[in-house]
């Protein structure tokens, strides 16, 4: 429901296109999109936005691809979203509790069953307040200790322009969203070419920042941002 939700409702507020690289089109199980990624692959995001995981399953479900998402907890509080959240599978991550842990375990039992998994890479938003693109924050460990207990493909998605829908103090996120289907933001996704990362945790988080860096800089050049560092 969540993601016919988001194709729905992302093309109102916004101007969505999608790209991937061609080493995607190995893929023929999908009959939606031979260029979508396979199932049983974890997709590795930036964050940017709260309203990016929208833009994201919006885009993948245009490639049949209705993932299982890693989110902060505190959306399961939320009362009508909470509760599509959890008849719905998706994955609450309790952050710096003992129950971290348990998020990762979970996604190895959907990546097992088929299903793919969204999961953010930075684990939360930029501090910055414009509206502007910069590559993504240093990542977390969890996606690389994922694909190593799992041997799961990473899938490196890179997305830009949603700060131009959704970005700054609480007052201006408001605006925006309120603002943009008169605007109608260019809003861009690129699912890069799955990788698979090697068993050491360093490393893997490395390479996988360094995919999803490369896949972000791509939907950038797409809605005329000029790529620039996080620092």
């Amino acid at each position: 429901m969540l993601s016919r939700l988001a194709a729905a409702l992302v093309p109102a507020f916004g101007r969505l296109t999608v790209t991937a690289d061609p080493a995607n089109q190995a893929n023929q199980a999908n009959p939606v999109d031979p260029a979508a990624p396979a199932t049983g692959s974890i997709l590795l995001a930036n964050h940017t936005s709260l309203a990016d995981p929208a833009v994201v399953v919006a885009a993948l479900r245009r490639q049949g691809i209705e993932p299982v998402i890693l989110a902060t907890a505190g959306l399961w509080r939320v009362p009508l979203l909470g509760r599509a959240l959890r008849r719905e599978g998706h994955i609450a991550v309790h952050r710096g509790t003992a129950h971290a842990a348990a998020s990762l375990d979970a996604a190895a039992v959907a990546l097992a069953s088929g299903r793919s998994v969204l999961v953010y890479g930075e684990g939360r938003l930029p501090g910055r307040r414009d509206a502007g693109e910069s590559e993504p924050g240093p990542f977390r460990s969890g996606p690389a200790r994922l694909a190593a207990a799992t041997g799961a493909p990473v899938v490196p998605v890179g997305q830009a322009g949603v700060r131009r829908l959704c970005s700054g103090s609480r007052t201006k996120q408001l605006a925006g969203v309120f603002t943009a289907p008169l605007r109608r933001p260019c809003l861009h996704v690129h699912i890069g070419a799955p990788l698979h990362l090697p068993d050491a945790v360093g490393e893997a988080t490395d390479r996988a920042r360094e995919a999803v860096t490369a896949a972000w800089r791509t939907a950038a050049s797409a809605v005329g941002e000029t790529p620039r560092s996080a620092g």
